[in-house]
């Protein structure tokens, strides 16, 4: 990456595996499932009644009754998110510029669920009885805003909402706001709450995702023969990016370096890749580029792979073009057979298993995965694997043909 080094000095997440980093990675690698039934409402009448959700998250306790009634369920979680990685890096303990710490946070959809609830008041009491906090609860860029303002981060705030790419494309670019100089820390990543009555009508209607109802916890398999759909999940997840020296000036723990950052568009299709991956190649490879990396560098990928039929053939044969002969010393895993998908907050939460994969030099496994479709790659079926190797992938594609891709290396 050119101009300034960006390191990963913190990290946080809440997530469908557990509501902290240990809790989550530690599932992930060893290969338990964050699916199950949903309870958050009556999902009888649903052809799909599962989902990933956030199990004993008490924002009330986390924020006080009245605050949390300002903040939509994803606000909620990537703030939790961003108060664990800000504490990881230890910047509640250091006194740092302000204005030169920033936020790039985003979300895929936003607040649906404050719109099910104040369309539901409009509908039974009229106009007056909506909230009037009922707007900045469901903007996107609330989520940046509020983590901006509880950890009085006065620099850049901005919040990129690319669908499925969302996390990446926040993370990534809030490592070039530092390494172009127009800030020292920045807190990045995305948040996600769509298990709610109409985000999953939508999905439902689009035939999208799996309706493995009597089998929840078997139901997102990527790159399986069998899979029928993805699992729709909640969550956010939260990355501390530093310039180096300012990190090394205070005694940073520096868990990664962010050194490659890759983007392209399809334009192809509102939903369905190329079958030949030809845009996440594209992103793929200007990752490298930035990175001044070979393919036979990236000793892990963490896929985008989540559990669709188009999807997963498309970017494994991306993958394949890509890496070519440097195939055989490559994993690749998908950890969305664990906590289905996350939508925008998807790419946040793989960047942190990016980052303790490379720290660990484990890969976490690909759950579910009975018969694959794809060869020559190596999807580290049913159990996490060790790796040698100084670097690891992340992608994400999204609605819309978003694609990004970010490479994470190991510090000198």
């Amino acid at each position: 990456m050119q101009g300034r080094r960006v390191v990963v000095t913190g990290m946080g997440c809440v997530s469908p595996l557990g509501n902290s980093v240990e809790s989550s990675w530690s599932a992930a690698v060893s290969g338990k499932s964050g699916v199950s039934l949903i309870t958050r409402f009556d999902a009888a009448e649903f052809p799909v009644r599962f989902g990933g959700g956030i199990k004993n998250f008490d924002a009330d306790v986390l924020f006080g009754k009245k605050e949390s009634r300002k903040m939509d369920a994803f606000i909620q979680y990537g703030v939790a998110s961003s108060i664990e990685a800000f504490e990881d890096a230890g910047l509640h303990e250091y006194e740092f510029d302000s204005d030169r710490a920033g936020v790039a946070f985003g979300s895929g959809i936003g607040g649906i669920e404050s719109i099910e609830r104040n369309h539901d008041v409009y509908n039974a009491s009229g106009h007056r009885r909506v909230s009037p906090f009922f707007i900045p609860s469901a903007l996107v860029n609330m989520l940046s805003g509020h983590v901006s303002m509880r950890l009085t981060l006065k620099g850049p705030n901005v919040a990129i909402s690319t669908a499925c790419a969302t996390g990446i494309h926040n993370v990534g670019y809030a490592a070039r706001a530092i390494a172009y100089g127009d800030s020292d820390i920045m807190l990045s990543g995305a948040g996600e709450m769509c298990t709610t009555q109409l985000g999953l009508s939508g999905f439902c209607s689009s035939r999208a995702l799996s309706t493995r109802n009597d089998s929840p916890e078997e139901a997102s398999r990527p790159w399986d023969k069998d899979r029928d759909g993805f699992v729709l999940s909640d969550g956010a997840a939260t990355l501390v990016l530093e310039e180096y020296e300012h990190a090394k000036s205070r005694n940073a723990p520096i868990y990664a370096e962010v050194v490659g950052f890759g983007m392209s568009g399809d334009a192809h299709h509102i939903t369905a890749p190329p079958e030949d991956g030809e845009g996440g190649q594209r992103a793929m490879i200007a990752a490298l580029k930035d990175s001044d990396l070979d393919p036979s560098d990236i000793s892990y990928i963490n896929a985008h792979a989540t559990s669709t039929l188009l999807g997963d053939k498309a970017e494994a044969a991306a993958v394949q073009s890509v890496f070519g002969a440097s195939l055989s010393g490559l994993l690749m895993s998908s950890t969305k057979s664990m906590t289905g998908h996350l939508l925008g907050a998807a790419g946040a939460l793989e960047s942190v298993f990016c980052v303790k994969a490379l720290q660990e030099k484990i890969a976490p496994p690909t759950i579910n995965l009975c018969s694959s479709d794809v060869e020559g790659i190596d999807l580290v079926e049913g159990k996490a694997k060790g790796f040698e190797g100084r670097a690891v992938m992340n992608n994400s594609f999204g609605f819309g043909g978003t694609n990004a891709s970010l490479i994470f290396a190991e510090c000198d």
